[in-house]
This record gives C-alpha cells, structure tokens and sequence, in this order.
C-alpha cells in the first residue's frame, strides 16, 4: 500500500491534534495553569502535586527508506515512537476530578481531568 505525501502529513496532523484534544486550564486559587507554562509555573501557580509520574507517550514518527533496487522509489514507512513525558496529579477537593498536568520538555503539553475523587 502506498501513502502520498499529503496523505501522509495530514494523517500525522490528525494523530498529534488527537493527542493534545482536551487543552484546558488548572485553575488554583483563581490562577490558571495551561499549556506552554512552565514546571516552575505551575508550582508557584499550584504548588506540589500529589504525584509525579514518567510515562511514555507513543508519537507517530515518518522515515524515508531508500529502496533496494537503482532508480526504485524512496518508500515512506511511518513509526511509533516513546516519548518521555512526565505528568503531574493534582488533587482538586472531595468529589472534583483530579487534575492531570502533561509537561514535554519541561513545559505543559496538556491539561486533563482524571478520576473522581470520592
């Protein structure tokens, strides 16, 4: 099966978009902590959060094959890559969710909620 280029791109487009869905804010005492803040942001913003966990996040990687025989198409084969991430739980108040803050390279990449809190 072969991909355009075009086709392609837009596929990559697709998947990064789908990760990154759900930007919202972390509101904390009336401040708001988003994507692009920094580690030390947050924590003035926020404080310490309960956790802090590394994770791999999977992320779509294009690479270029040249192909075994002279004068043949490059093909375009498209990967999975881990990349380290780090994410930070917040503890919102009995009955709110928990606030989950992604960091990419040392700044927000996403803001979600996690499971209620009971």
């Amino acid at each position: 099966m072969r991909f355009s280029l075009a086709s392609t791109l837009f596929c990559l487009a697709a998947l990064l978009h789908a990760g990154g869905a759900s930007a919202q804010s972390l509101s904390c005492g009336g401040m708001l902590s988003g994507v692009g803040d920094s580690k030390f942001s947050v924590v003035q913003k926020c404080g310490e959060p309960m956790s802090k966990d590394f994770v791999c996040v999977p992320r779509p990687q294009v690479a270029w094959v040249l192909s075994p025989y002279p004068g043949g198409p490059a093909q375009q084969v498209i990967t999975q890559q881990c990349v380290p991430m780090e994410d930070w739980v917040y503890h919102r108040g009995q009955g709110n969710f928990l606030g989950i803050v992604r960091f990419y390279n040392g700044a927000v990449e996403s803001v979600r909620d996690g499971d209620r809190v009971r």
